[in-house]
This record gives C-alpha cells, structure tokens and sequence, in this order.
C-alpha cells in the first residue's frame, strides 16, 4: 500500500471543524501515521484512503448527507463501493454502500470500530 505522510494535529482539527465533528480516536491516530494511502491491505484487493482534509469536500461533492444522512464517507474500495462511518450509531460502526444509489438498505457492516475495519480487510473480508 502507498501511504502519504501523517496529518498534522492542526489539519485534523481544522478538517473536524468542516465538518461539525470530531472523528473517533483510533481513526485520528491512523491519519496521524498516513494521511491517505491508495493500495491492497493484506488479502484485500483494493482500498483507497481520502486525506482528513478531503472528507468534508467529497462528501459534499458525493452529496452523501443528501442521500444517506449520517453517513461519513472516509474512502473507497476503487470499485464503486464507499467506506464510511455510520455516524448515527454509537461508536461510529464502519459500513461500505454502493456508490450508486447510495442507500442506507444495501450498508454491510465492515466493523464496530476503525480497527475493526482494517483487521476485516488485513484478513480479506472487505
């Protein structure tokens, strides 16, 4: 997987400020390793990882909150599929939807947390 550099504190904060939010803890301390990263995660195929600071402007560009409200989209499988936090439910569960339409009926979970995420998709459950 290629990785970028880790967001500065200031950038995440700044980025949770556009966005109204702030993100959960294992999630910050990932960007903070890599701000972003394109590639394949132990046997999964694909993942593509947005920067903290192209969150609220392709969210906005996806019109995510328009279509499935509460869900905070993170990244992408680079196949058509959107990774992204389920923001209406505690702890802020991992959930991958269907770019196309969009809909809250076709999310499959993908873990109760971010680390839960990346340990699915280390083990190719993604």
């Amino acid at each position: 997987m290629k990785t970028y550099p880790g967001a500065s504190d200031d950038l995440i904060a700044r980025s949770e400020a556009e966005l109204g939010m702030s993100l959960p803890g294992d999630y910050v301390e990932f960007l903070r390793i890599t701000n972003g990263g394109v590639g394949s995660i132990g046997k999964c195929k694909y993942v593509i990882f947005w920067a903290v600071d192209e969150l609220a402007p392709l969210n906005r560009d996806y019109q995510v909150q328009e279509y499935v409200p509460g869900f905070l989209v993170f990244g992408s499988s680079g196949g058509g599929e959107a990774y992204g936090f389920d923001t209406r439910r505690k702890g802020w569960p991992v959930v991958r939807i269907t770019f196309v339409g969009l809909d809250w009926d076709e999310a499959i979970p993908m873990g109760e947390s971010f680390a839960a995420f990346l340990k699915q998709l280390y083990e190719g459950e993604g």
